[in-house]
C-alpha cells in the first residue's frame, strides 16, 4: 500500500531558496518537491551507512595492469570479501590502465572496509565508493 501524499510548508531565506532553485534546475529537477524528497532520502542512506546498516553500492578503482602484484593483491582482497561482492566488471581503459567496478551489498562497515582495503593497495591510481539504499 502506498503512503498518502502529505503537503507541508517550508520557510527559507530568499537567497537560500534562489541558490536551491538554481541547483535543482541544473540537476534537471522540474519541481522542488522531488528535489527535497531526494535530498531527504540521501541523508537517510548516509545515516544507514554511517551506522553500519545494509547498503548497496559500487567500488570503482583504476590501476596499471602491468603491475601484476597489484592485480593479484586486488583479487586476494576481493576473495576475502566475497560475502558482500555481488559482481565485478573489468574494463581496459587503454594500454596501461584498467578500471574495475565492484558491485557490493552488505553492512556499511564491511563495504567501507572493502573499499578502504582496495584503495590502499600500492599501484591503485584512484578509487571511489558510492553507496545507496539496499532497497529497504
Amino acid at each position: 500500500m502506498k503512503d498518502k501524499l502529505v503537503r507541508f510548508g517550508v520557510s527559507l531565506e530568499g537567497a537560500l531558496l534562489r541558490k536551491f532553485d538554481a541547483f535543482i534546475g541544473a540537476e534537471g529537477y522540474s519541481n522542488r518537491s522531488k528535489a527535497i524528497a531526494d535530498l531527504i532520502r540521501k541523508e537517510f542512506v548516509s545515516d544507514v551507512f554511517a551506522r553500519g546498516g545494509a547498503v548497496a553500492g559500487a567500488v570503482t578503482i583504476v590501476y596499471d595492469h602491468h603491475r601484476r602484484e597489484v592485480v593479484n593483491r586486488l583479487l586476494d582482497i576481493q576473495h576475502n570479501h566475497g560475502g558482500i561482492i555481488i559482481s565485478a566488471q573489468h574494463v581496459h581503459l587503454d594500454h596501461d590502465n584498467c578500471l574495475e567496478i565492484i558491485a557490493v551489498k552488505g553492512p556499511g562497515a564491511k563495504v567501507k572496509e572493502l573499499a578502504d582495503s582496495l584503495k590502499a593497495v600500492k599501484g591503485v591510481k584512484h578509487a571511489t565508493l558510492s553507496v545507496t539504499t539496499a532497497g529497504k
